[in-house]
Parts: structure tokens; sequence; C-alpha cells
């Protein structure tokens, strides 16, 4: 998933189905070729998909399925980087510990 329905959308992720056409229908105005000159296709077609998916009760809860396995999967890499940066930390403080014994001796 590349876009995240609910900030395209603009409404939270526990939004009624009320909420959430009603943002579509304000948004789809606003961002409509029709009535907006400087308007991407790209938005508009990013506003439909989302709106498609959001209102289908089935869809939307694998959508939100999918969502939380992203941000489970995105805090594990965030985890492991830290992880290794911590390491080389204590692997280069380490090293210096063990120069400092070695020019002592």
């Amino acid at each position: 998933m590349q876009h995240n329905y609910y900030e395209i959308l603009e409404v939270s992720p526990s939004a009624t189905l009320a909420e959430i056409k009603r943002s579509y229908h304000r948004l789809a105005r606003l961002h409509h070729p029709d009535l907006n000159k400087q308007g991407l296709d790209t938005h508009i077609k990013r506003l439909n998909l989302a709106y498609q998916t959001l209102r289908d009760s089935q869809k939307r809860a694998v959508y939100d399925e999918q969502l939380a396995e992203e941000q489970r999967q995105a805090a594990l890499r965030l985890k492991a980087k830290r992880q290794a940066e911590m390491t080389w930390t204590k692997g280069l403080f380490g090293f210096v510990d063990e120069l400092k014994k070695g020019l002592k001796e």
C-alpha cells in the first residue's frame, strides 16, 4: 500500500461512514478537474479509490488489517535499525577502550 486512505480523505480511522462520505464529497468538489483547472487527475483517482475502499465494510476491514500489518512491520524495521546503531556504537566504544589499554601497556 502506498497511500493511507484515511489521510487522503482527511478523516480519522475511527470515522463513521457518514463522515467518510461527507469528506469525500467535499474533497471531490474541491479537486474535480471540471471545477479546478489545477486539479490533478491522479488526485481525484486516489480519492475515488479511497472512498470505494472505506465505504464498503468488508474492504475497509481488509484495508485496516493491511494498514496495521504495515505499521507493525515499520515498527520492527525501526527497532532493528536502532538496535544495529546501538551495537555499532557499543563496538566503537569497546574498540577505543581496548586501544587505550594497549597504549598503557
